[in-house]
């Protein structure tokens, strides 16, 4: 078998996939639930509801706020409670619209929820990118990027290849791949669907080493589906990053400030496919989705199917309650997912897993002096210098570091994970971007 990945950086950690062998589990629904306006990159969502209002399963509640920015869904049926500011993970305020959930999980009539696979795809290239958008569609492998931008091909551009990001990179997570056997189906015609609005024949899915029998099963499945491969990786840390997907499926490198587009390729997420499916081919909104909750001592580690807006602490309970020893909740995975401030935040469109961590495994080690061992240069899989960004971040010097395109790092944490000193590289390579982000923004309104 041929594996693939890409050259430059790259890191093991320990894969911890505890939950992989556990099938999805649909999570019963709480008496409230809080559903952020924002859950997307983008403007946030405007509320077209109000307290009182009775909504059912798949309403619209929220209204996109600009091109850049999705609708937003009832994950329930129930009435209105109020629409006022929650805190996200990260404790900070955010709009949502609070529902108290009723016993009949009435859901609007033009969702189909018969369980056939619908294969003929009726609607036209247009009227496709039109549901992506309608249906609150984004990326679901954390990013949240609305996909229907990222379908709405600018003159002059073309796109050659979709690349499905299957990889599921991140340790502890494993929702991605129990899609991927549970839903294999519906993938590939989710596939179809993605291939047809962007005009072309070809996909490739990428899907890491660990995860045999979903490379096996949707090796199958895509010799029903003409122009479809699947390709095995390499295991390495980040694979499923954007341009390291890229670079490893076609050989193809992303220039600094590009996108994928501009190499000619679209790279959505396995979970994405499967959401495209269900809005095009049943007119199902994007309400819910399947979650990894996870943790070495964790009673029953497990992969749920979730409406959005459940507090992650019901799934938490559902998995035996908070270990005693937790010293810390994620939202997402241990190398890119953030700390959260309680166990009450609720489940968001870009909600790969909750994970809790013990102290060992949370606790930051003392921070030694930089030893200029170049472990972060050899890791940075964008081929950059963490150790210098950290220098001139923890300086303010914002200017020389948006010349040296800060704005290129991922995020991934390689440089951290690596680091014999300890040193907090990411988070003030983070602090970085922020600031660049900011001032190139006053730049532009200025012009």
């Amino acid at each position: 078998m041929n594996f693939k990945t890409f050259k430059i950086g790259g890191v093991h950690p320990p894969e911890n996939k505890i939950s992989a062998g556990t099938p999805i589990e649909a999570v019963e629904l709480p008496k409230r639930v809080m559903i952020p306006l924002s859950q997307h990159i983008g403007a946030p969502a405007a509320p077209v509801v109000k307290k009182g209002d009775k909504v059912k399963v798949g309403t619209l509640i929220g209204e996109a706020g600009g091109f850049v920015s999705v609708n937003i869904h009832s994950s329930v049926s129930g009435t209105v409670f109020a629409v006022d500011t929650i805190k996200d993970p990260a404790g900070f305020a955010v709009k949502a619209v609070i529902i108290d959930v009723d016993e009949a999980d009435e859901w609007e009539e033009s969702i189909i929820r018969t369980p056939e696979l619908i294969r003929e795809i009726t609607a036209t290239p247009e009227e496709i990118v039109a549901t992506m958008k309608s249906a609150g569609i984004v990326g679901m492998g954390g990013a949240c990027f609305p996909t229907h931008v990222k379908y709405t091909i600018p003159e002059g551009k073309k796109a050659d290849t979709l690349i499905i990001n299957a990889v599921e990179c991140e340790p502890y997570l494993t929702a991605d791949h129990r899609v991927m056997l549970e839903r294999t189906e519906e993938i590939f015609v989710g596939v179809e669907v993605m291939k047809k609005a962007l005009k072309i024949d070809t996909a490739v899915i990428g899907i890491e080493a660990n995860k045999p029998d979903a490379i096996e099963k949707m090796t199958k499945a895509a010799a029903n589906f003409p122009g479809t491969t699947v390709q095995p990786l390499m295991l390495k840390y980040p694979q499923g990053a954007e341009k390291q997907l890229i670079k490893a499926i076609r050989n193809r490198e992303v220039p600094s400030g590009k996108l994928p587009l501009d190499v000619g390729c679209v790279v959505d997420n396995v979970g994405s496919a499967l959401a495209i499916y269900e809005a095009v081919q049943k007119h199902k909104p994007l309400f819910e989705r399947v979650v990894t909750v996870t943790g070495k001592k964790l009673a029953k580690p497990a992969n749920y199917l979730v409406r959005i807006g459940i507090p992650a602490s019901v799934l938490i309970e559902k998995s035996g309650g908070i270990p005693e020893g937790t010293a810390k909740i994620i939202s997402g995975g241990p190398m890119m997912g953030k700390a959260a401030v309680s166990a009450e935040f609720p489940v968001t469109k870009g909600t790969s897993g909750v994970l809790l961590l013990d102290a060992s495994e949370a606790k930051r080690h003392e921070v030694q002096n930089c030893i200029r061992c170049a472990k972060c240069v050899a890791a940075c899989p964008m081929g950059l210098e963490p150790f210098l960004y950290e220098k001139l971040s923890e300086k303010g010097r914002w200017d020389e570091l948006d010349a040296l395109n800060v704005t290129d790092c991922i995020e991934c944490g390689c440089c951290s994970y690596t680091c014999p000193s300890a040193r907090p590289l990411l988070d003030y390579i983070r602090l970085a971007k922020a600031n660049v982000g900011r001032i190139r923004r006053e730049r532009a309104a200025k012009k």
